[in-house]
């Protein structure tokens, strides 16, 4: 790892790592060399990997259709563990679509690599406060079955930065905008305050992890002289993507939705 100085490549080697925890500090070793100035950035070269080894992920968690993964009464300390593990399971995937996204798109700005990279630091983070609270509850991160629903829909966008950015950033990740407030609010009357204070950090962060998708979405639309609003419904209809409600609106207007996009985001709903 020390004997790679280019910053893209560098985001390969992490997001093929299975281990979590090996993962994470990577990801903050690459941070701290990246603000020391010790990394370069070559937006042109193309790197080479095979889909089978992206993402690096440990044996455990097993991974089910959504409908498959259990779920507790938050009254149990059982029920709020499988709750934290599921959180923990949707960070340690942004760890690795932050990655993704690095890696995977030569040609832009030296900003957007910077962005992602902040990205991925975060979500680093998320997950090793998740992980660290899970073990006071007296489980681990792998114990409880998960879904794969958001690395899906990276997998679909591979080819296309401006469908990932619609469809991952601003879309999936930002129904996590709506979702957590309820989700605070059932922990915090559980009991489990710790849970609810981490839950206040991720929110936090996701607004600006949603602002970066959203603002190089603007980008990518304006390089290629597309409408964003009537873009993003083509591409809803064409990666048969899903639009949840209801929506934390205050949250995705601080995440630069405009409000002609929210009232759009109606039509989409199923």
């Amino acid at each position: 790892m020390q004997a790679q100085s280019e910053l893209r490549s560098l985001a390969l080697h992490c997001l093929v790592e299975p281990d979590p925890a090996a993962k994470t500090a990577a990801v903050a070793a690459m941070g701290a060399a990246w603000d020391k100035g010790t990394l370069t950035l070559d937006t042109a070269a193309g790197l080479a990997a095979t889909e089978a080894a992206i993402p690096g992920r440990p044996a455990r968690p097993e991974l089910v259709a959504p409908r498959l993964v259990g779920r507790r009464s938050m009254a149990t300390v059982e029920g709020r563990a499988m709750l934290v593990h599921a959180l923990a399971h949707i960070e340690f995937n942004a760890v690795n679509l932050a990655l993704d996204a690095i890696w995977r798109f030569p040609g832009l700005p030296a900003q957007y690599y910077s962005d992602w990279l902040r990205v991925a630091r975060e979500e680093a983070y998320h997950f090793s406060l998740l992980a660290a609270h899970l073990a006071t509850l007296g489980s681990a991160y792998g114990d409880f079955s998960a879904h794969d629903s958001l690395w899906e829909m990276v997998s679909k966008t591979t080819g296309d930065a401006m469908a990932r950015m619609a469809l991952v950033p601003r879309t999936l990740e930002a129904r996590g905008l709506d979702a957590i407030p309820p989700l605070r609010a059932k922990l915090a009357q559980a009991g489990d305050e710790a849970a609810a204070a981490i839950l206040d950090i991720i929110l936090r962060d996701e607004i600006g992890h949603v602002e970066i998708g959203n603002r190089w979405y603007g980008y990518l639309c304006g390089q290629r002289g597309l409408d964003p609003i009537a873009t993003y419904g083509e591409l809803v209809v064409q990666y048969k993507a899903t639009v949840r409600g209801p929506f934390n609106i205050e949250a995705r207007r601080q995440a630069g939705f405009s409000e002609e996009e929210m009232q759009a985001l109606f039509y989409y709903i199923k």
